[in-house]
């Protein structure tokens, strides 16, 4: 057989290059990280010319997403075109540009392998068409899951250090409070217009002393549950108030000047206008 005839039977691997960062920093320069990982890929597949691997002209490139779920488009869009037979194989530049969560991991070899797909990251130098490569694998996301848990629990035990010492640590502020964020550090500031209307919230329920008749006379004036904006201009809350969320309202602790963590109650401190107490 002539080396032409060998040539001409060598299959084709299409190779679908996948790049990923956790945090929207630095995407808007010339040449990012994502560029940066794309660029290693393409020299990997490269190297594997004569093998007749062929980098795919689709781009999955994640920028601003975690690697701790698979909710991403670029993710989704790689999925679907592995379902669709439209892949033979994926290439990245770290195990866990792909994902950190051992868990999902799995799902995603499961599909690979179901469409027979092989997966290959270029810097760790192995893939998953040999046996060896498999353990591999799984040891290195085993590190990776294990290295995300640590950061997890340093993020709990930072939130749980802030509200024993009565600080706001984030999420969603409640009714009657808006997120000032022109200190060094988030605090709470009353909303004067917000703060009538949960003294007004509690004077129903004092007069009913029962959530229903409080929710129906809250519908009946059309005042929605609390509304804000996120650092990223999102618009988030402003639902129609059920029993759930005037019980909520009630048994805030915040309306009291504390802050609540998990079981423990811990005396919140000074709002950043007013005090944090809205009512007596």
């Amino acid at each position: 057989m002539s080396k032409k005839q060998e040539t001409q039977q060598v299959k084709t691997i299409r190779c679908a290059i996948y790049t990923r960062k956790s945090t929207e920093e630095g995407l808007q320069q010339e040449f990012n990280s994502l560029d940066a990982q794309r660029e290693a890929a393409e020299a990997f597949i490269a190297s594997q010319k004569a093998e007749g691997w062929r980098c795919l002209p689709e781009m999955y490139d994640d920028g601003g997403f975690s690697g701790g779920n698979l909710e991403r488009p670029a993710m989704k869009r790689l999925m679907d075109d592995i379902e669709a037979g439209k892949v033979d194989c994926v290439v990245v530049y770290k195990v866990d540009r792909l994902s950190r969560s051992l868990m999902d991991f799995s799902r995603v070899m499961e599909t690979f392998d179901k469409f027979g797909v092989s997966f290959v990251s270029v810097t760790q130098q192995f893939n998953t068409t040999h046996s060896m490569g498999r353990l591999t694998l799984n040891i290195l996301l085993s590190f990776a899951q294990f290295e995300r848990e640590i950061i997890g629990e340093r993020i709990r035990d930072k939130i749980a250090a802030m509200r024993a010492k009565g600080k706001w640590s984030g999420g969603m502020p409640v009714l009657g409070f808006d997120v000032d964020r022109s200190g060094t550090s988030p605090k709470l500031a009353v909303n004067a217009t917000e703060a009538k209307q949960v003294r007004k919230i509690f004077e129903m329920y004092l007069e009913y002393r029962s959530l229903l008749p409080v929710v129906k006379r809250l519908q009946e004036l059309g005042w929605p549950n609390k509304i804000w904006r996120t650092r990223n201009g999102r618009t988030r809350g402003g639902r129609v108030f059920d029993k759930p969320a005037v019980h909520s309202l009630l048994t805030s602790p915040l309306y009291v000047g504390k802050i609540a963590y998990k079981e423990h109650i811990y005396e919140g401190g000074r709002t950043a206008r007013g005090e944090g107490r809205l009512r007596s």
